[in-house]
């Protein structure tokens, strides 16, 4: 049933949700206009009256500080949900569809764990879930995967995609300074919150990770899939002798590559090339590559996070789903297709062929380099350069053996590894870390 105005409620007014309110207002006629339909924020909702006091100042619309009153307003069309967390906002996002409410939200992680009830529901409702903003805030990649790769077989996702990490990444790598140093600025900045665990410890890539690879291969790709490592455990000295002994950067990636029907996905702290584009993304900027078959390598690349950013992610979706409500259109066609005939299967660390930099720390005395070669040789580990650097502790009796190897068996090295720091010449735990190696 075609519309002449489509109504819009909104539940949450935080950063983002006020951001929305905001580039909505101010940019009506233009949205309109490229909608081709009226469109009006007609209900309001928080949980906060004085948020919700200021929100509707001058505003002719329905506030509530309760979200079923919105999910349950027979006049609301479209809900956004931006309430964040996972209880409450799955709740408000299943039950505006068992309402009969197409949805907006930005709300990664109820999406990655959550995908095939929604987006089931979302089918048996002839409704449309809508979620730019849950990845890369205002960078359109939802919609380059969805729509402009659709033709494509998707190879491979690598990205950078949590702002926080990369924030506290690039301080390490400028200015010398340590993970705990770096974090505390991050937060101090507005860049990483009090409780950072979810950033820092990779969860919040992986939920981001789960979407893009559900989206690309049309089967849900689970977040508990997913091989995750945080950052919490770097050294800046790492990050140091990567970039001047062999020309790296190291960036918290997250990667999903599908070879035939085995896919292979990671999050983890990874080394590329100092020339390579993504060596350039700092800060809070978000960075993705898609590789398809037939387009080739496409990046794209902006803030990852922000009010601004996010409100433009999820108004720009509030209009394309606003010009279907009022056409009728929404829904008759799923917009998300998560019934892949195609079973996927998941690469184990036994299948799993990659390069790596090791730094192993040891007694200062000959022989010892012979030992650890040793050992390397019997798990087939060769050796493509290698550092013994000057002592890193006062007292000099240790020091820091630097290697990149050539392309191994991670298992392989990982088993080669353990038997080394079994060696009463090893002072520390030996440190591995990735190179993603990516065409520049």
């Amino acid at each position: 049933m075609k519309k002449n105005k489509v109504n819009v409620g909104l539940v949450g007014l935080g950063v983002v949700g006020s951001g929305v309110l905001e580039l909505f207002l101010n940019n009506k006629k233009n949205i309109e206009q490229k909608t081709g339909s009226a469109i009006e924020i007609t209900h309001i909702c928080d949980s906060s009256v004085a948020r919700l006091k200021e929100s509707s100042k001058g505003l002719k619309v329905k506030t509530s500080s309760s979200w079923e009153s919105v999910v349950k307003d027979p006049d609301v069309d479209i809900v956004v949900e931006l309430i964040g967390g996972k209880g409450i906002a799955k709740t408000v996002i299943i039950q505006s569809l068992e309402n009969g409410k197409n949805v907006v939200t930005a709300n990664k992680a109820v999406l990655a764990e959550n995908w095939d009830e929604i987006f089931n529901l979302a089918r048996k409702k002839c409704k449309i879930v809508y979620f730019e903003a849950s990845v890369g805030a205002g960078i359109p990649v939802v919609q380059a995967l969805n729509e402009g790769l659709a033709a494509n077989r998707v190879d491979y996702i690598v990205g950078i995609l949590n702002g926080t990490t990369n924030y506290i990444l690039s301080k390490m790598f400028k200015e010398n300074i340590s993970f705990e140093k770096a974090l505390s600025q991050a937060q101090a900045s507005g860049f990483a919150e009090v409780n950072p665990v979810f950033d820092i410890e990779g969860v919040d890539t992986a939920h981001k990770l789960s979407i893009l690879s559900s989206l690309a291969w049309s089967y849900w790709i689970r977040p508990e899939k997913i091989n995750r490592e945080g950052i919490s455990h770097i050294d800046p000295i790492d990050i140091k002798f990567a970039y001047k002994e062999f020309g790296y950067v190291l960036k918290l990636l997250g990667v999903a590559k599908r070879i035939n029907n085995k896919v292979e996905l990671s999050v983890r702290p990874s080394l590329i090339q100092k020339d390579h584009m993504f060596a350039a993304v700092e800060n809070e900027y978000n960075a993705i590559l898609l590789h398809g078959d037939a387009s080739g390598e496409i990046l794209l690349y902006g803030k990852g996070a922000g009010s601004g950013p996010a409100a433009s992610a999820v108004v720009s979706d509030l209009m394309y789903l606003a010009r279907q409500v009022a056409a009728g259109t929404a829904g008759q066609v799923p917009d998300v297709n998560n019934t892949s005939c195609n079973l996927l299967s998941f690469a184990s660390q036994q299948e799993r062929y990659g390069r790596f930099y090791i730094r192993v720390t040891a007694v200062d005395k000959p022989g010892v380099l012979a030992k650890i070669s040793s050992i390397l040789a019997k798990y087939n580990i060769s050796i493509a350069g290698v550092f013994q650097k000057d002592p890193i502790t006062s007292k000099k009796a240790y020091v820091p053996i630097l290697m990149i190897t050539h392309k191994l068996k991670e298992s392989d090295l990982r088993k080669a590894v353990d038997e080394i720091d079994k060696l009463p010449i090893i002072k520390s735990k030996t440190v591995l870390i990735r190179i993603e190696e990516m065409a520049v």
